[in-house]
């Protein structure tokens, strides 16, 4: 079945709005939650523990935002996100936890931007927290499932 050219717009609408505001919400509840994991979650104020988490959701969203541009640049589809959802989903997902990869090691041990408190369990080789990884692979996933219960009717 095909769709005429406004409800395809009003699909790609809802589910890039349902994916980015649930990011959002997910990234918001995480940050909080894995603060004590940084040192500013130990020793810092209450207004620069609020900043953080603030700060760091919006690059979140971001992180997120672009991710999802690359995958659907690199391998959307036209009938997305009907079609090739999946696809899209799963590189936006590597996507993110690349770039987190790279933005944890190159701000806590090359450029000291933030560092983790005794609390937070890190991988080996490059030491990177275990908590941002596993975010960008939880958030993501849990809010492309949402997106795609709200946007993609069953046929």
């Amino acid at each position: 079945m095909t769709l005429p050219p406004g409800a395809v717009t009003a699909v790609w609408l809802a589910a890039l709005r349902s994916y980015l505001l649930a990011a959002a919400f997910l990234d918001l509840l995480w940050e909080a939650a894995h603060l004590p994991l940084y040192e500013i979650g130990q020793t810092g104020t209450t207004g620069q523990k609020a900043f953080a988490v603030a700060h760091c959701t919006m690059g979140d969203v971001l992180i997120a935002l672009a991710s999802l541009a690359a995958g659907l640049v690199i391998v959307g589809e036209r009938g997305w996100p009907g079609r090739g959802f999946r696809r899209v989903a799963a590189l936006a997902i590597a996507i993110g936890l690349a770039y987190t990869v790279y933005s944890e090691y190159r701000n806590v041990e090359v450029l000291h931007s933030w560092a983790y408190s005794a609390l937070m369990p890190r991988l080996p080789l490059l030491g990177t927290g275990l908590s941002p990884i596993l975010q960008w692979m939880v958030v993501p996933t849990a809010a492309f499932a949402w997106a795609r219960r709200r946007s993609v009717k069953p046929r």
